[in-house]
């Protein structure tokens, strides 16, 4: 019996660990939206999420800590939410299913997003994990390029060549809009889903 009770205990204590958890990241994103990376600090993090400072410590190690967990959680929602259109037998459809699903993440979170790129090149942890989700999007990219009949190679007019540069020129291009507004965003998708099926020979 005991060690049934101490089992359920340890699950609550976990689950609580885990809204915990979120609340740090909830709160440090809204802090980067308020006061930006440099000016937040661990104190505006653990009194926005309800905690002391020795609690938050408890999870992260320092504001830097936060803000990497924050960029992976956030670009693991943007993997999940354009994998599965990625793999959309039809290229064309698959094209705008994942501009549209890129847009929604970028409206939601495209301060993270923005903070991740400034930091990648300062940061090897936000570096690496940018790096990563650029490599997964330029696999996906790839391979609806070569379902529209891309040749496969890594040569210029070859698909991964051709994918890697869609890649990054979307990343940059969704950067700048995302400071904007909404509007100017979806008209930047626009253009580089006219781009990506201009490439891939869709557009007539």
């Amino acid at each position: 019996m005991p060690s049934h009770h101490s089992a359920r205990s340890r699950r609550s204590t976990e689950r609580k660990g885990d809204l915990r958890e979120r609340a740090i990241l909830d709160t440090c994103e809204a802090l980067l939206a308020h006061k930006g990376y440099n000016a937040m600090t661990v104190g505006d993090i653990a009194q926005g999420a309800g905690i002391t400072r020795g609690a938050l410590y408890f999870y992260f190690g320092s504001k830097q800590e936060v803000v990497v967990a924050l960029v992976a959680r956030t670009v693991e929602h943007l993997w999940e939410r354009s994998r599965t259109t990625a793999q959309t037998d039809e290229p064309r459809q698959a094209i705008a299913e994942a501009m549209q699903r890129t847009v929604e993440l970028w409206n939601e979170h495209g301060l993270v997003m923005r903070t991740a790129i400034d930091l990648s090149l300062t940061v090897p942890e936000i570096g690496e994990l940018w790096s990563h989700t650029a490599d997964l999007f330029i696999t996906a990219i790839t391979a609806v390029l070569e379902r529209a009949g891309i040749q496969a190679g890594t040569e210029p007019e070859q698909a991964s060549a051709m994918a890697r540069a869609l890649c990054w020129m979307i990343e940059r291009t969704f950067y700048h809009a995302s400071q904007e507004s909404r509007e100017t965003l979806q008209g930047a998708s626009a253009t580089c889903e006219h781009i990506w099926l201009t490439s891939a020979g869709l557009t007539t």
